[in-house]
């Protein structure tokens, strides 16, 4: 029979894992207050009444500049355990990183050009 020994830990996280939502869900079931109205089935947008219709066009540079944000969050996620881990990687991952760096400068240039991180 084909065991997987060393993962039962994992099991048992990946099944807490999954009870967690399954819990939440059944408990916000059970302990709403049943019914509602035609208020309750309204939209609103920060406690506000919606003005106008939900397909409108926004402006290309709030896309543009959410992409930059993303850019750069990620960024940030990699680089993190590379600065934590820095003393064992040697000169090569140091390299590396610098090429990462480097490579995100260029799109940084090439946004801030293109004009994409101007807001007005």
């Amino acid at each position: 029979m084909f065991t997987l020994s060393g993962y039962e830990y994992f099991l048992g996280f990946l099944l807490l894992a999954g009870a967690v939502p399954l819990l939440a869900l059944t408990a916000s079931k059970l302990l709403r207050s049943p019914g509602g109205g035609p208020e309750r089935r309204t939209t609103y947008e920060s406690g506000m009444e919606p003005i106008g219709g939900a397909w409108i066009q926004f402006n290309i540079r709030y896309y543009m500049f959410a992409l930059v944000f993303v850019v750069f969050d990620v960024e940030t996620v990699f680089l993190y355990p590379w600065a934590v881990a820095f003393n064992q990687l040697g000169l090569l991952a140091f390299i590396e990183a610098l090429i990462f760096i480097a490579i995100l400068t260029v799109a940084l240039v090439y946004a801030w050009r293109k004009g994409a991180l101007e807001w007005s």
